[in-house]
């Protein structure tokens, strides 16, 4: 998601003394070290590189861009290079670090994102600029991440262009946090609404298991479930899957050990008995 508002930083023609990323790693035990995605296309750009944040004290920025940084900048920085984060999220609503998922697991019908001053805080700055984005019953996770990346790159370049001007302090009410997602959070209890579910699988990563193997369930969606049927949560059906209320008809799924696949595909050469049920 930094990718998108340092092309336009750049292409603003601000003049960008430093960018700061985390070292390439390795993606296979095989590969060689790979940069991250921002860290490659700073070097097309002919950008210097460090992946020391202590460095931005040195380069004589007068303003420092964070985006999707993923950790806390020391006091010490701050005092040296004052800087702005964009934030994907309408502060104080979902401050921390999955503002996106947190936002689409909650079922929210907007969210957007803000330009905030950088605290010693968890998000917790005064906001100069803020845009809103409608989420669709349909969106994922990566579609509403790429909108938001859009919209967050004009943002920022206009709230430069204009300056920065007075920020408004968050209220707090409304404050929550968006906490790292887990596996654990990713798994598909069947006891739950078909809509609650499928806005697990919206997010990516959502999983199950089937005969004690794991099942990751890559597209769905949530329908009726027959009023005369009277099937236990997870009870397979065709392609749909019985739920507390509803059932969440499959799509794509992938197998484990297996490629992914079309989900009738699998549940019809996977030969199973009568009344099989996901989640056991």
């Amino acid at each position: 998601m930094a990718v998108g508002p340092l092309e336009a930083l750049h292409g603003a023609g601000h003049d960008i003394a430093l960018v700061v990323t985390n070292p390439p790693r390795r993606r296979s035990r095989r590969g060689a070290p790979v940069p991250t995605p921002v860290g490659e296309r700073a070097a097309e750009l002919g950008l210097e590189v460090s992946h020391d944040l202590a460095d931005t004290t040195g380069v004589g920025a007068e303003l420092g861009v964070v985006v999707a940084f993923g950790r806390l900048i020391p006091v010490e920085v701050l005092n040296a290079v004052p800087m702005v984060n964009l934030h994907f999220s309408l502060l104080p609503r979902w401050r921390g670090a999955a503002p996106v998922e947190r936002a689409i697991l909650a079922g929210d019908e907007t969210t957007g994102v803000c330009v905030m001053q950088v605290e010693e805080g968890l998000d917790t700055g005064a906001v100069y600029a803020r845009a809103e984005v409608s989420i669709g019953d349909r969106t994922t996770a990566a579609e509403l991440r790429e909108q938001l990346t859009v919209v967050g790159s004009e943002l920022l370049v206009k709230t430069l262009a204009d300056g920065l001007g007075e920020a408004t302090a968050q209220s707090g009410d409304g404050v929550t946090y968006a906490s790292k997602l887990t596996n654990a959070d990713r798994q598909l209890h069947w006891e739950e609404s078909a809509v609650e579910l499928d806005r697990i699988v919206r997010i990516g990563g959502a999983w199950s298991t089937l005969e004690g193997r794991r099942l990751k369930i890559l597209e769905a969606e949530p329908v009726s479930a027959a009023d005369e049927v009277d099937a236990a949560p997870g009870t397979i059906d065709g392609v749909a899957v019985h739920c507390g209320s509803g059932a969440l008809r499959l799509s794509r799924v992938q197998p484990e050990g297996r490629a992914a696949m079309d989900a009738a595909d699998f549940l019809n050469g996977a030969r199973l008995s009568e009344g099989a049920r996901l989640g056991t």
